[in-house]
């Protein structure tokens, strides 16, 4: 007998986690996946939303699509919101009037930094950044606008594509005797291979709400900055600063470590440690 493919859209198909879940192996899974970039889907526009989905009518889509650049967004707030709103409002109408699932990618974002204990998914939000503040807009929108929804948040996100600190740091490595690093900042890096992994188990569940997702344990930039030179056996001096001395546009959370109570609550396969993710990474390179 021939059992129906899941097919799940997803939007973003060009960034680092769109990507990773556009091209994943789906040779032995039940499941069918059409990668979405800007140039097929335009999350701004509602009616090409509406039109797209409607077209190819998944059951599920992963909404990844973002505006992520966390310091140009203090100074382009209107496109931030453009984006991470109202684009995130388009997918969740056309994906509601499908009848498809939606789980849509937030961010550590959404909270201050200043806990000293690991935020889990009913803690209260209070962004400080234009980034935070639009994703959160997104969260609230879905939450509003559709009744089987994920959200998903996440951190600290490295993978094989796209930009992010692993590569960052190998490149500096290759290039300079000593790298600083700033050593204030604490959360958990989160690889896109294993995120897509629970993303494609989540999203065949009914375990609708939301959901903190990273690597397991916890580390400071400058700890994750040594665990890749020792890795990538680079050998540069990595000298510990702090955020003060390194100023950005938009604040950085000094604390932006999440929990996982959904996911184990759920009886979800967490995901594995980064320091075991990092070396699998640097195995695939």
């Amino acid at each position: 007998m021939n059992v129906q493919k899941l097919k799940i859209a997803v939007t973003g198909a060009n960034g680092q986690l769109g990507k990773e879940l556009a091209e994943w192996n789906t040779e032995n899974l039940n499941i069918e996946i059409i990668g979405f970039g800007r140039d097929t889907l335009n999350v701004t526009d509602l009616e090409n939303c509406r039109v797209v989905l409607a077209q190819h009518r998944p059951d599920v889509v992963i909404h990844c699509a973002a505006y992520t650049a966390v310091d140009q967004a203090e100074s382009e707030a209107d496109t931030a919101f453009l984006v991470n709103y109202s684009g995130t409002r388009n997918i969740a109408i056309a994906t509601r009037e499908i009848g498809a699932k939606l789980c849509y990618i937030s961010t550590d974002y959404v909270f201050d930094g200043k806990s000293s204990i690991p935020y889990n998914e009913y803690d209260l939000t209070n962004p400080q950044t234009v980034y935070g503040k639009s994703k959160l807009a997104g969260e609230n929108s879905v939450q509003t606008l559709h009744d089987k929804f994920f959200i998903v948040r996440t951190s600290w996100v490295f993978g094989k594509y796209g930009n992010n600190f692993v590569k960052t740091m190998i490149k500096l490595g290759s290039e300079r005797d000593q790298i600083s690093v700033v050593a204030d900042q604490l959360g958990s890096p989160t690889y896109t291979y294993d995120l897509a992994q629970f993303l494609l188990e989540l999203v065949q569940t009914e375990y609708y709400g939301i959901y903190h997702a990273s690597n397991s344990e916890v580390c400071s930039w400058f700890d994750f900055a040594n665990e890749i030179f020792q890795l990538s056996e680079l050998n540069p001096q990595v000298i510990p600063c702090t955020t003060e001395e390194f100023p950005r546009p938009a604040p950085r959370p000094a604390f932006s470590v999440m929990d996982h109570t959904a996911i184990r609550i759920h009886g979800l396969q967490t995901l594995r440690t980064w320091r075991e993710a990092l070396k699998h990474f640097m195995q695939m390179q």
